[in-house]
């Protein structure tokens, strides 16, 4: 038994049966790349390490091979790795990732050199036809050098995709493992939603009471950002629109903020997508707002008026959209009798319903309910997000 594999599958078997030859250059975050292999092993991947003679002396081997159970490959010899790994043949790996890419191999593979044993597996896998993922690394001047910028688009217009990099000061930093990970998924899993423009609205508003304090609901967010992760696994164009949340947002994916009902309002106009899923925690009510801080030491006395439900004017008969609605305390048959009713209220397609007392951080237990049924889904919430996506997509 392998180290690797008691965290095999430990968060999803998107990537089971799938082979990465996760090749490793000489950049500082190439010790990022312990952490990359041990995440992609986790969601299913068996992953072989290629290490550049500079990337060795940032990472070692004896390091990669604990992190994926499989010897790394440091130089290439009468066993033919490259050709072993990615030639033309059916057990050929699925996808070469490079992370960390450093300018000088984004430019050698860019013209064909294959000097190292890294671009020697690039120059075998853009010959044979096998996916190439690039996570590129470096001080910020180098990645705008125009040699490199054109190297890079070369690359791209050759069918290399691209993450990252992060831009942060004067440093373009790899991209994130979670990214990198989600990219690969992307590069390798069937794409239900490609093509698609996928609005998630997540998040609870705040209703201000004077200019201190506020009224909300309670939401994370997390279902949110699990729906919008999926999506995008999925191929869509994801955008997230979120209010208050606590649940961290990934970087790949496109958010805009908004903090009150009044202001998701002023954003609907914008919405042109064709599947919208909202299971953000709105107000039902708002406080007639006070102008100033109200005193500490009185007790108010709270005016509430009714907040528009902005769910049905989503609807247009041209995209799907999916409501969410929360109970606390309800039998099953009544849960889908309220769904029902909100569903035939605002025409909507589907309603994801859930008592809260089945809620707990990461897991969830809901029932997808349509105008010709309902079906439970429970687990995890992004396997509970991937089948509700599954559902409602609109594509087989």
């Amino acid at each position: 038994m392998q180290p690797v594999d008691e965290i095999y599958c430990e968060l999803s078997d998107d990537l089971k049966g799938k082979l990465i030859v996760l090749c490793i250059t000489g950049s500082i975050a190439a010790m990022e790349a312990f952490a990359l292999a041990r995440e992609l092993a986790r969601h299913g991947a068996d992953v072989v390490p290629v290490l550049s003679q500079w990337g060795a002396e940032f990472v070692t081997p004896m390091s990669m091979e604990f992190a994926t159970g499989f010897e790394p490959v440091t130089e290439l010899d009468g066993r033919a790795q490259h050709v072993a790994l990615l030639g033309d043949h059916d057990d050929r790996a699925d996808l070469l990732l490079i992370a960390p890419c450093t300018a000088n191999t984004v430019s050698k593979m860019a013209n064909g050199i294959d000097d190292t044993t890294v671009t020697t597996m690039a120059t075998i896998a853009l010959g044979s036809g096998v996916p190439l993922l690039v996570a590129p690394a470096m001080h910020l001047a180098m990645y705008r050098n125009q040699a490199v910028v054109e190297n890079v688009g070369r690359l791209q217009r050759m069918g290399v995709r691209f993450v990252g990099p992060r831009v942060s000061g004067d440093k373009a930093k790899v991209a994130s493992k979670e990214e990198i990970v989600e990219s690969v998924i992307l590069a390798l899993c069937p794409k239900k939603l490609s093509g698609r423009r996928v609005l998630v609205i997540g998040g609870s508003s705040e209703e201000a009471i004077d200019d201190m304090r506020v009224v909300s609901n309670r939401s994370t967010g997390e279902m949110a950002v699990e729906l919008a992760a999926a999506a995008f696994r999925m191929g869509a164009t994801v955008d997230l629109w979120m209010g208050r949340h606590t649940f961290p947002v990934p970087e790949h994916l496109s958010m805009r903020r908004f903090t009150s009902v009044a202001d998701l309002e002023g954003m609907i106009d914008q919405v042109d997508h064709d599947l919208v899923l909202m299971p953000a925690a709105l107000a039902d009510f708002r406080p007639v707002r006070q102008h100033g801080k109200l005193p500490s030491d009185i007790a108010p006395t709270l005016e509430l008026e009714p907040v528009p439900k902005l769910i049905g004017r989503l609807v247009d008969g041209e995209r799907t959209v999916v409501g969410f609605k929360a109970e606390s305390d309800v039998s099953e048959e009544d849960l889908v009798a309220r769904a029902i009713r909100r569903l035939e209220e605002h025409e909507l397609d589907a309603i994801v319903a859930n008592d809260l007392g089945d809620v707990a951080p990461g897991r969830t237990q809901v029932l997808v309910v349509t105008g010709s049924g309902d079906v439970a889904l429970g687990g995890s919430k992004r396997s509970v997000a991937e089948g509700i996506l599954h559902m409602v997509g609109g594509r087989d």
